[in-house]
């Protein structure tokens, strides 16, 4: 029996990351809309708020970002180790921009696959405004956030993540491949880099890669295609002109969502999100 995801999602965990474009504000909005299923399937897990908030009865999960997919790993199948050295990193002494700079440079270069998950925790908490980003050579190169004071470790978060994570399946490929890994009875639902709304400019720089508007094609072409297979796949964007065009023949919802990654406060604000439904 395919169960709507809402049922079982009546208090929805939080995301222990700080992730740009997450969707937790908005869950909302999202999950209603989201069709029945067995398993929901992201392409683009991100901070994951989508996942915490639904309730399937199993979830793939991917990211293109290596070092997510690494921590969200680390999380689900070492919890006690992970936390235990994640939680030695927030302390006063790395409180300051010269100790996040050593760590992020060690982070950059560390060979420890757990070692480097609990580093990234560290620079998602103490970086600025939650950003995640690369430059051209693949290195985090995030600014320090100047907390004014430590970061609360987010124990109960990685907590509730770890219960969560025994329907779930992680995995770091392309988005297309995991899309045509869909079977009847998935729900796909694709949170990507958005496209620039209309005249602006939208955070892409999740990887060293970016995301540009032949990948963005790629994804509403695939969504047709699993549409058309007898998968429903919904997909979040800016309400915009361009946003519209790439999904033309979907079901179009719009709202206002909050956005806050501007480091000045007055260009903050609510901004039309669209949430583009293909469903046979």
């Amino acid at each position: 029996m395919h169960v709507h995801p809402i049922s079982k999602a009546a208090l929805p965990g939080r995301p222990f990351l700080k992730w740009v474009g997450g969707k937790s504000r908005i869950l909302q909005q999202i999950v209603p809309r989201l069709p029945h299923g067995r398993r929901l399937i992201e392409p683009f897990v991100g901070g994951g708020a989508v996942f915490l908030g639904t309730g399937f009865e199993e979830y793939l999960l991917n990211d293109s970002n290596v070092h997510l997919i690494e921590l969200y790993r680390a999380v689900s199948e070492r919890p006690i180790e992970f936390m235990n050295l994640a939680s030695s990193f927030f302390v006063d002494d790395n409180r300051s921009s010269s100790r996040y700079i050593e760590l992020r440079t060690q982070f950059n270069c560390e060979p420890d696959s757990l070692t480097r998950a609990a580093l990234f925790l560290y620079l998602n908490r103490h970086g600025f405004n939650g950003l995640c980003r690369y430059n051209k050579r693949g290195k985090l190169n995030v600014p320090y956030g100047h907390p004014v004071r430590v970061p609360r470790f987010p124990r109960e978060g990685i907590l509730n993540f770890v219960e969560k994570a025994r329907k779930a399946t992680f995995v770091n490929d392309d988005f297309a491949a995991v899309m045509r890994r869909a079977v009847l009875g998935d729900v796909v639902y694709c949170d990507p880099p958005y496209v620039d709304p209309d005249g602006a400019r939208s955070f892409t720089a999740y990887g060293p890669a970016g995301f540009g508007m032949d990948r963005q094609q790629e994804l509403a072409e695939l969504a047709r295609e699993l549409r058309g297979a007898g998968v429903p796949v919904v997909i979040s964007n800016h309400d915009c002109s361009a946003a519209r065009e790439l999904y033309a023949g979907a079901k179009i919802f719009t709202f206002a969502a909050r956005r806050s990654i501007s480091a000045d406060g007055t260009r903050r604000g609510d901004a039309g999100e669209l949430l583009a439904v293909f469903e046979a």
